[in-house]
């Protein structure tokens, strides 16, 4: 045996707390204290291995030094392949280093020039959870995962394939957690802390296998580090820190049964650290002998806080070595060179020290295939095993559960052929978007400069912002540096939800288009096609989510909107078109001020001339002035509260209602008695108004068409498909609108008119307690906003009140929000939207208001189910409940990418969110799209793990499956069948062999149902 201690191996004199030889043996890491952050350092093997090479000059030492870390790391741990060093350290970071290409020798901050990087190394990510210093890092076998602990007593599971996802928090040590080991098979983590108790752990489903507390119960006082060891054959696991007839020990743990029986005795002081050597030995045979059939046996290297250190062969009593007083202060970390022959030490002091063994002292290292033979003996499987084998190799024990799983194995292959899904596409924007490299994306960029000219004839060209190509490995920078292009799989993912919602962004559609919008527009957007608008709609939905949020995309902004240059001159115009709403009111305000309204001219068509005059007196503008116009009025639109936005009257395209509340003035005192709270609708001379989406059906009221001994008589019309009625009435009418079934007409004497669709009166005129606002039909319903601030709904049909005069105040009491748009849905609830972006339904049986969307809502923003979403969903779902949140939803998918949460809150995020959805369309009656969020709620508890809530899922739609006459449950909901549902939910389960019990236990009920 050699030793030596090289003293070119320090962090100027401060302490090293970690080191580990990199698997080739070519190099190592050591981490510790730097003169003012932490500090990782990597250097060269070779000098400490070859006398010469360290005399060599040439010969560089030092390969590369990174002060990235804060605080001083604790840990580095090279992965079992080499390509990545993780370190950990006080600053409560993670960070894992990946090399990359050499630039040229970089001088490392703050050192005299001789001392210059020969190797790059940069961090490839970091991984932010821990709320307390990390104490030890270690990768699974085959990398698969990535563990770390910390003094915040929890131990996080990250998944190495796809950093910074979290697989599992570890909870359960009540002390600070210092030390931390991989079963070599795959099947267990141990991890050690200050509570006196080492713990092992279930890579299955992450669960408590074993707690073993006996043989630290007299363990006083703490060290630095608690690094325990397991052996490579798997069978015996040593912990660090143990007593044993209160004397200091290394405890030894049979995987058997988990025994305490042996243990390493001999050092004076706590026992910090413990590393098994990588080979598995046999004894050495010796020239000429006939070889004798020897038992295999492991190495051992224990460190103490009695700065010795031994080294254990588990064929031997004794140690093999003990040196003592190797350093002034305690041991902190080992290392052994993968041929099993040399280990390196570090200590407190700052010092390393090199151990260099032979093969007479240590024996024959046996190769690999004999040690997976060892393997094979013992466990039954070799030592290659990866997540996906480990879990194939767990019995299944169910027909149908079998067939899911190959399903599953069938379905993963043609999707990664075609990328077909959406969803498939959107989380994966890595290095190819829309079929093109970001290395062509940058060329087309740089060929198309986009260059307006100023009022002045300057030429400006407009930056862009250009994605830096290394970014594979980053998914949140990726986002912001990856230009969307109309058309491409991101914006085209969003158009279904865009249109549904066109009405609102003031896209409004226009009936006569002869007479709404001059010739030059539709000729454009024939030629632009959909594409422009769609970037549109998908900007402004980026833009709602939250301003400050999305500070770093106005660069991207610019882009969506410039790219979408179809024909030359066409931007301005839809530009112009995202925008009129603004304008709109805007010029609606100024004119209802400035001079009363033209007789003859009817609301709805005086509304759609003025966004037609702005929209293309802004043309006119942005032709003369090149595109300069456009960007001045973006930059201040996201700052333009969200109630700007959206219009007052909307017409929602899925139910035959029709929403116009016409022009907004200022309440008049028509009742001093009531205080007005919300507007009402002026009285015209005439108007129309369309409703339905099939059968498309015209009313037209004409105001005060003759006096008859002093009653003004107003006329209404209906006519559908040729079929037409009137009626007169003894009062101007303030609104009309109708449904499939049913016509309602509220008139200035705060009458309610209700009649059929063959112009039947169906009850006699309702005195309603204060001026209308807003009147809606759907149905056989008839729902009435007052002025008052309160809210009536019937059944005409059973003459019956589902919401009798309710008052908004719950609502609307400290907000200065005010009422901005109102729904009813066909099933009768009534849905009121507020300037400040909630939207509320109101339930008759629980008689309350209910929040069921929110446009600033977090939750909305940061959810992140893009996988839980089947290729069938992905287009979404049309109700009540999509019509209220609209583009929230897509708005949130995107948002998800920028959101830079820990995967731990983000996941409860997502399960709050997906938790909302479920009770809102329940609440809304919305069978459809109950059965939708049901499906995607059920396929992210399977993906996440939560057993809990799947169970009572299940076990609310399976129901008792014995008749009692105690049980209040209830087979259907939303007039969906229970059981269906669950049957539908199972294949999900299915997916998962982690719940394959519980899975086997719904599918048994389920079948005995069948049977009944």
């Amino acid at each position: 045996m050699k030793l030596l201690k090289p003293s070119w191996v320090s962090h100027n004199g401060k302490p090293i707390f970690s080191l580990d030889i990199h698997p080739d043996g070519s190099k190592f890491a050591t981490g510790g204290q730097g003169e003012d952050s932490g500090k990782v350092v990597i250097w060269n093997m070779a000098p400490i291995i070859r006398e010469e090479d360290e005399k060599n000059e040439i010969i560089p030492k030092l390969l590369c030094q990174m002060d990235n870390h804060l605080a001083c790391v604790n840990c580095v741990r090279w992965s079992n392949n080499g390509m990545y060093l993780a370190s950990g350290g006080d600053d409560k970071l993670v960070m894992v280093w990946k090399r990359a290409a050499l630039i040229g020798p970089s001088t490392v901050f703050g050192s005299s020039s001789k001392l210059a990087n020969v190797e790059q190394w940069r961090c490839l990510t970091i991984l932010r959870n821990h709320t307390g210093d990390v104490m030890d890092v270690a990768w699974s076998p085959h990398d698969v995962w990535l563990a770390s602990c910390s003094v915040d007593n929890t131990i996080v599971i990250w998944n190495a394939r796809k950093f910074p996802e979290i697989i599992a928090t570890l909870k359960g040590h009540t002390g600070l957690v210092k030390g931390l080991t991989w079963d070599p098979v795959g099947k267990y983590i141990a991890s050690q802390a200050d509570d006196h108790s080492l713990k092992v752990w279930r890579t299955m489903d992450w669960q408590l296998e074993t707690n073993i507390t006996k043989p630290f119960s007299e363990c006083g006082g703490t060290t630095h580090v608690l690094r325990l060891s397991w052996s490579p054959d798997g069978q015996y696991l040593v912990s660090a820190h143990a007593m044993n007839n209160s004397g200091p020990t290394a405890q030894i743990i049979e995987r058997d049964g988990w025994k305490t029986n042996m243990d390493f005795v001999g050092h004076r002081k706590a026992v910090t650290v413990v590393k098994f050597n990588p080979k598995i030995f046999k004894k050495k045979q010796k020239n000429g002998s006939t070889p004798k059939p020897s038992c295999p046996y492991c190495c051992c290297a224990v460190g103490s806080k009695d700065r010795s250190l031994s080294v254990w062969l588990t064929s031997l009593k004794r140690p093999l070595v003990v040196i003592h007083d190797l350093f002034d202060k305690s041991i902190m970390d080992i290392t052994w060179t993968l041929n099993g022959l040399g280990l390196l030490v570090c200590s407190m002091d700052g010092t390393v020290a090199f151990l260099d063994f032979s093969q007479d002292e240590l024996g024959d290292a046996l190769n690999e295939e004999e040690k997976n033979t060892i393997h094979q003996n013992i466990y039954g499987k070799s030592l290659a095993i990866t997540m996906e084998s480990q879990l194939s190799t767990t019995i299944i024990e169910n027909p149908e559960m079998l067939k899911y799983q190959q399903d599953r194995q069938g379905n993963q292959n043609p999707n990664a052929a075609q990328g077909s899904s959406a969803e498939n596409q959107t989380p994966k924007l890595t290095n190819v978007l829309n079929g093109q490299s970001l290395e062509d994306i940058r060329k087309n960029l740089l060929k198309k400069q986009v260059e307006t000219r100023t009022a002045d004839g300057r030429r400006r060209i407009t930056p862009l912002c250009i994605a830096q190509l290394d970014t594979a490995d980053f998914s949140p920078a990726l986002f912001n540096s990856v230009p969307i292009l109309p058309g491409s799989s991101a914006s085209t993912q969003l158009t279904p939800q865009i249109s549904s919602d066109s009405n609102s962004m003031g896209l409004r559609p226009s009936h006569e288009p002869s007479t709404t919008s001059p010739n030059k527009t539709t000729e454009d957007n024939k030629d632009s096609g959909a594409a422009p608008v769609n970037s549109i709609g998908m900007k402004s939905n980026l833009l709602l989510t939250s301003a400050s949020k999305m500070e770093p995309m106005k660069a991207l902004d610019s882009r969506f909107t410039e790219r979408s240059k179809a024909t030359p001159g066409v931007t301005s115009v839809h530009m112009t078109m995202c925008i009129t709403p603004l304008d709109s009111h805007r010029v609606k305000d100024s004119s209802s001020a400035k001079e009363p309204k033209g007789k003859d001219e009817t609301s709805s068509d005086s509304e759609d001339k003025i966004m037609v005059k702005s929209l293309s007196m802004a043309k006119r503008k942005g032709e003369m002035e090149g595109g300069e116009v456009v960007e001045k009025r973006k930059k201040g639109r996201p700052r333009k509260d969200a109630k700007m936005m959206m219009p007052t009257s909307q017409s929602f395209p899925q139910n035959p209602v029709s929403t116009s509340i016409g022009p907004v003035e200022p309440s008049r005192s028509a009742a001093p008695v009531v205080v007005l709270k919300l507007p009402t609708p002026s009285i015209q001379k005439s108007f129309s108004t369309q409703l339905g989406t099939d059968a498309i059906t015209y009313l037209e009221v004409e105001n005060e068409i003759s006096v008859v001994s002093g009653a003004r008589l107003s006329q209404l019309k209906w006519s559908r498909e040729g079929r037409d009625w009137e009626t007169l009435l003894p009062s101007r009418i303030m609104i009309a609108t109708g449904s499939s079934d049913v016509v309602a007409v509220a008139c200035e004497d705060r009458t309610l008119s209700v009649f059929s669709a063959c112009g039947r009166r169906l009850i006699p005129s309702i005195m309603l307690p204060a001026p209308i606002s807003a009147l809606h039909c759907s149905g056989h319903f008839v729902m009435v906003l007052m002025a008052s601030a309160t809210l009536s709904v019937w059944d005409v049909q059973k003459q019956t009140a589902l919401v009798k005069n309710e008052s908004l105040n719950a609502i609307l009491s400290g907000t200065d929000a005010t009422v901005n748009q109102s729904l009813l849905t066909q099933q009768g609830i009534a849905v009121v939207g507020l300037s400040n972006g909630k939207t509320y339904c109101f339930n008759s049986s629980l008689e309350t208001w209910n929040l069921i969307a929110d446009k600033q809502d977090s939750l909305v923003q940061c959810a992140d189910f893009r996988n839980c979403v089947s290729s069938q969903d992905a287009l979404g779902t049309m109700g009540p409940l999509a019509l209220t949140q609209g583009r929230n939803l897509s708005a949130g998918r995107l948002a998800s990418r920028l959101s830079s949460a820990p995967h731990l809150l983000q996941q409860g995020m997502t399960l709050a969110f997906l938790e909302n959805q479920l009770s809102s369309s329940l609440i809304l009656l919305s069978a459809h799209e109950y059965r939708h969020w049901l499906l995607i709620y059920a396929r992210f508890l399977v993906n996440e793990g939560y057993e809990q809530r799947l169970r009572e899922l299940c076990q609310d739609l399976l129901g008792p499956v014995h008749k009692s006459t105690s049980s209040t449950w209830q087979p259907t909901v939303l007039g969906l069948r229970k059981r269906d549902l669950l049957t539908e939910v199972m294949p999900v389960i299915g997916l998962n062999l982690r719940f394959q019990r519980l899975f086997t236990e719904y599918q048994d009920q389920l079948e005995l149902l069948r049977l009944k």
